[in-house]
């Protein structure tokens, strides 16, 4: 029996369903590559700590009396502290190993002795800009030395003997994108 009610249809026209979704695939477009940056961002105090704790962990090892105290270290001697870290991924073994360090895509982690085994090395290749002073200034308290160099550039020193470190300079040196190395000597 008809009673003369009109039911109205329910649900989302097509048109409206396609509007929402270009709104949200905009806001994804927007929103991820600040994402990204954040994330990086917030795992620079973990990865300056682990090297910190490496250069701090080196320095006390080091032969008391020795001229060359660092001479023959290298990048599996940081592997073998940080292999079990939920911050680096290490893979490989002793002169084929490879650290990374997550700071940017594909960014590895090397250590190298340096003036003849009387100090070494940490670089950082790969690093996003969004890592950009804030390793730096990490790494300022337990580095005599950092340089830093985009991609294609010559290497700045944005710290030694006669420079103090300026947070504002190393963020100068950073470029965009995951096209910064830093290197970190200490002795």
């Amino acid at each position: 029996m008809p009673t003369g009610i009109n039911h109205a249809q329910k649900g989302f026209s097509l048109i409206e369903v396609s509007i929402v979704t270009a709104i949200v695939l905009l806001l994804a477009i927007i929103g991820v590559p600040a994402i990204g940056g954040y994330v990086v961002e917030n795992k620079v105090p973990k990865v300056g700590e682990e090297l910190a704790r490496f250069i701090l962990q080196t320095k006390i090892n080091a032969p008391n009396g020795s001229g060359t105290p660092y001479a023959g270290i290298h990048t599996s001697n940081f592997a073998n502290l940080v292999r079990d870290s939920s911050v680096f991924s290490v893979s490989g073994t002793e002169s084929s190993v490879k650290v990374l360090h997550g700071l940017g895509t594909d960014g590895q982690v090397s250590v190298a002795e340096e003036n003849a085994g009387s100090a070494f090395s940490i670089t950082l290749s790969k690093v996003h800009d969004a890592a950009c002073p804030s390793i730096a200034s990490v790494m300022q308290r337990v580095s005599e030395t950092i340089t830093v160099a985009a991609e294609g550039q010559t290497a700045a020193t944005v710290k030694d003997g006669s420079i103090h470190y300026s947070a504002l300079a190393a963020e100068s040196r950073c470029a965009k994108g995951n096209v910064n190395t830093f290197v970190f000597t200490a002795s």
